[in-house]
């Protein structure tokens, strides 16, 4: 395959106004989404919903992006802010050629991306994005659009109510949340109007938190990056549970009643354990997840008769083998989780929903729920990197791999990768004693410093 130019693991992201995140880059690429999507639609000029998250530069790249839509003939729809699995159900609710998505996730507001869905809601495989890098590196391959060839905007601010109904109608009528009493951090971001009224319509007391955006605070102190406020709220206001979603909504962190972070792989191995006795799973299917998962996850979910298969890093390939193989459920433990059925993307507002479903199916608070999920000692630190050098090119890295692989045996892993998204080299390391996970992280990370260090 070749080189990947402007795409990395979840679409092209970047500081915001900085090459590639420019809106020149944007309104190119707005172009190039259109000219593709005209060869794979009926209608004469292709539909393509737009939706951000609150940062501050998503006006010029919604605006850019649009313009670029517009003038290689096709018709966008603006919805505002949406998160972005909202973004993905509206463009298949609304039978649109494709959905676009302006956001940089967790990031600083100062940062920003561009990612992009089929008409199905799904992320486009990797050959697609290398066809609109092409045509948007080489403008000169797409035709000149004029008079009553150009497209059309509209901003079209109800849509998120399509989401709204979309969500509620994934959880059983015998849920009953009234009584509820929820700490809700948005982290001021594409979340912050649609996720408590969601919790209000279904009767859940709600004490909200990160709902002011102003365009410089998306996931400021807040949210998922930062869930210590949620949780002091939780113990103060007795809440039954927290929830903190990152800046387009598409994970979450769960605190529960303690005010203790749930892991995003205990999250999975409770969903699984419910979809399971509700017969959505039966013996035998397949939960997956990502090489970052937690071992103590994998040997859980084969203890209660499911199999577990690991994929590259980012919810777009975890969605890809859920397609190929017909699974149900997915996810990260970044708290990323794909409810196959529902949805097509990580959705932190329904994964939030399925936890307090767990809760009443099974009449326990949380932290009971999750007990008996037991995960390794885990630790992933990120080392700064001025390149991102083939890793299997370093000999001494190569080397030391090997040697660490044969000391932990079956009983531990490590991983050594690079961010798809920043200049990081990550690395996770997993096993049954901490002083030894610690040990081990610190060496790799000393010695990735070294050979790769900014």
């Amino acid at each position: 395959m070749s080189e990947r130019k402007l795409f990395g693991t979840d679409g092209i992201r970047g500081k915001a106004n900085i090459y590639p995140m420019t809106p020149e880059v944007a309104t190119a690429l707005g172009r190039a989404v259109t000219h593709y999507f005209q060869g794979h639609t009926k209608r004469k000029k292709p539909l393509i919903i737009v939706g951000k998250d609150t940062r501050l530069s998503c006006y010029m790249f919604e605006q850019a992006f649009a313009a670029g839509v517009c003038s290689q003939g096709g018709e966008v729809i603006l919805t505002g802010p949406l998160p972005t699995p909202g973004v993905a159900f509206v463009t298949d609710s609304m039978r649109a050629d494709a959905g676009v998505m302006i956001s940089a996730s967790h990031n600083h507001y100062s940062d920003n991306g561009i990612k992009i869905f089929d008409s199905n809601g799904h992320k486009l495989p990797d050959e697609v994005e290398l066809e609109l890098e092409e045509l948007v590196l080489n403008l000169q391959l797409m035709p000149v659009k004029v008079g009553g060839d150009l497209g059309n905007a509209k901003r079209l601010r109800e849509v998120f109510g399509r989401y709204l109904v979309h969500v509620k109608s994934a959880i059983s009528n015998s849920c009953k949340m009234d009584q509820m009493r929820v700490v809700l951090d948005c982290a001021n971001g594409a979340g912050y109007r649609v996720a408590p009224m969601m919790f209000d319509e279904l009767g859940v007391e709600v004490i909200p938190l990160g709902v002011k955006p102003n365009g410089q605070n998306i996931n400021l102190n807040s949210g998922s990056l930062h869930p210590e406020q949620a949780a002091e709220y939780v113990k103060q206001y007795r809440a039954d549970l927290g929830v903190c979603l990152d800046g387009d909504a598409d994970r979450v962190v769960i605190i529960d009643e303690d005010g203790d972070v749930v892991d995003g792989d205990v999250l999975i191995g409770l969903f699984a354990k419910l979809l399971l006795d509700k017969g959505s799973l039966k013996k035998g299917d397949t939960v997956v997840g990502t090489v970052m998962s937690n071992l103590g996850l994998e040997n859980y979910i084969k203890s209660i008769g499911l199999n577990f298969h690991r994929t590259k890093v980012g919810d777009r390939y975890i969605v890809e083998h859920m397609r190929d193989k017909n699974c149900i459920l997915g996810g990260e433990p970044s708290g990323h989780v794909i409810f196959g059925e529902y949805a097509t993307t990580g959705d932190g507002c329904l994964a939030s929903l399925k936890t307090i479903e767990a809760m009443k199916f099974y009449d326990k608070k949380l932290k009971e729920l999750t007990k008996e999920i037991k995960l390794f000692p885990h630790i992933v630190k990120n080392v700064t990197v001025r390149e991102k050098k083939p890793l299997e090119e370093i000999p001494s890295i190569v080397s030391a791999l090997a040697e660490i692989e044969k000391e932990l045996g079956s009983k531990g892993r490590i991983l050594l990768r690079y961010s798809g998204t920043e200049p990081l080299a990550r690395v996770m390391v997993e096993g049954e004693s901490l002083s030894t996970v610690n040990s081990i992280c610190e060496r790799l990370v000393d010695l990735v410093k070294r050979e790769l260090g900014n």
